[in-house]
């Protein structure tokens, strides 16, 4: 969904919000923002004392002047269980800290801009957040990964086979460039034909803040890149479209969303490997762990997934000590007396 069809469900206020952050923040960081707002506003209609007889839409800072850091407390437990549009929800430590993040951000720009007397987000504690065990494929599931892509049955339904095929090219791209270069979902969807130098092996890409960067990926992405720019390419002349620059195109030959791909990995993955709940975001995990492993360098990693902390880069080696510990396991000190009778 687009931020501007969701803007209309928010208060006017929000605009101003959206367009004054625009320039340090995704598209994805933006549409996940207003998304949670719409929660909390939601959250202080139901249950707040002063809020009920207000439209969402309708709210104005006067009325965000009256929120308390008792009410974003409250709200954050109230995210334990809670019902959104008739779908019940149960939010982690991390969902909560993400819609935390939001709120703050929220009462912080109109805090600055002198149109809130007070900040009372900055008085509410973050979540404590316990690190989770990092998913990401291993070496046979990304071969397999990519055999089921390029097969051409793969699904018991023929219908689905059907779909697949007409879809095959993109998301062998899709997913080799995942796996290739370890891209965020956000900056795939955003890719244009006209960012893609396959001469060169490169393509040029909107970080997060809105910044650019030069990436270069390997024969295998280029190769895939490749068959699908020319199955494109043919797609939108027999549909007598000459200025889609979009790359990554639905059926209706307009620019992938974030969901579609999201939906596509899960699908693939699952076929491989139905226990792993596979993310694009696990992708980049899984190319960020083999890179270091090639180079055993983290700030090269950092540097190529764009971290602008080397510290959220640290995760992606974590897989190493896996090894460690599997050499571990075959030391059998206790059966050397075994060894030596």
């Amino acid at each position: 969904m687009e931020l501007s069809e969701k803007l209309t469900r928010l208060p006017v206020f929000c605009r101003e919000f959206f367009i004054g952050i625009e320039p340090r923040t995704s598209v994805l960081t933006r549409l996940n923002y207003a998304r949670d707002l719409e929660i909390f506003f939601d959250f202080l209609q139901k249950n707040i004392p002063g809020f009920e007889y207000l439209d969402v839409s309708e709210l104005t800072l006067t009325d965000l002047e009256k929120i308390k850091a008792a009410d974003i407390e409250y709200f954050l437990s109230y995210l334990n269980y809670y019902e959104y549009k008739g779908v019940k929800y149960s939010n982690g430590e991390r969902a909560k800290a993400r819609k935390l993040s939001a709120i703050r951000c929220l009462l912080k720009y109109f805090y600055n801009k002198d149109k809130l007397s007070k900040n009372v987000a900055s008085k509410v504690g973050t979540p404590k957040l316990h690190e989770k065990e990092i998913i990401r494929l291993n070496d046979n599931e990304v071969n397999a990964l990519l055999n089921i892509a390029e097969s051409e049955e793969k699904f018991d339904s023929d219908r689905q086979n059907i779909y697949n095929l007409n879809t095959r090219d993109r998301d062998i791209a899709i997913l080799s460039l995942f796996l290739g270069t370890g891209i965020r979902v956000s900056e795939c969807v955003g890719l244009n034909v006209s960012d893609i130098n396959l001469e060169e092996r490169a393509f040029v890409v909107t970080r997060k803040g809105g910044n650019r960067a030069t990436l270069y990926f390997s024969q295998d992405v280029a190769e895939a890149l490749e068959n699908y720019i020319k199955a494109r390419d043919k797609k939108l002349f027999q549909a007598g479209i000459t200025d889609e620059d979009a790359l990554f195109l639905s059926l209706q030959n307009k620019r992938i969303s974030v969901r579609a791909v999201q939906k596509l990995v899960k699908k693939y993955t699952a076929a491989v490997n139905p226990i792993k709940e596979v993310s694009p975001h696990k992708l980049r995990s899984t190319y960020g762990t083999a890179l270091y492993r090639q180079t055993k360098d983290i700030y090269v990693v950092a540097e190529v997934l764009g971290h602008r902390d080397v510290n959220t880069t640290k995760k992606y080696y974590a897989a190493i000590s896996e090894d460690i510990k599997r050499a571990a396991s075959n030391a059998a000190i206790w059966r050397k007396d075994k060894d030596d009778k």
